[in-house]
């Protein structure tokens, strides 16, 4: 198994984990919600239990993927950012190494008069 099958297992695994914190939060709070409607018959509480659950999936879903894309998107920025230092200093860099040559070439020709 290569690092990169490890690192899709290990996402894959979190997600998994994620999934499942997701729908018992869900279940715990439809049943705290069902708890406080006590007219309902218990068929209608598990129909209004497993619409609410479904529900809140959903809605941590769009959570999760609004977040993916943010992260997608403040990679990009701050990948573009970093390329755009690293050139700044690259150029600096060249520069300053130009200066420093011309600096010894003129005590040379200094030197030699």
């Amino acid at each position: 198994m290569t690092a990169h099958d490890e690192r899709d297992l290990v996402r894959q695994i979190e997600g998994h984990l994620l999934l499942a914190a997701a729908r018992e939060e869900g279940r715990t709070a439809a049943v705290r919600l069902s708890s406080r409607l006590g007219w309902l018959t218990d068929s209608q509480r598990e129909d209004v239990q497993g619409q609410f659950e479904a529900e809140y999936l959903a809605l941590a879903r769009l959570s999760w993927h609004r977040t993916a894309e943010r992260a997608r998107e403040l990679r990009q920025a701050y990948e573009s950012r970093y390329r755009a230092l690293r050139r700044r200093l690259l150029a600096c860099c060249v520069l300053g190494c130009a200066v420093l040559a011309a600096a010894v070439l003129l005590v040379v020709v200094f030197a030699a008069v």
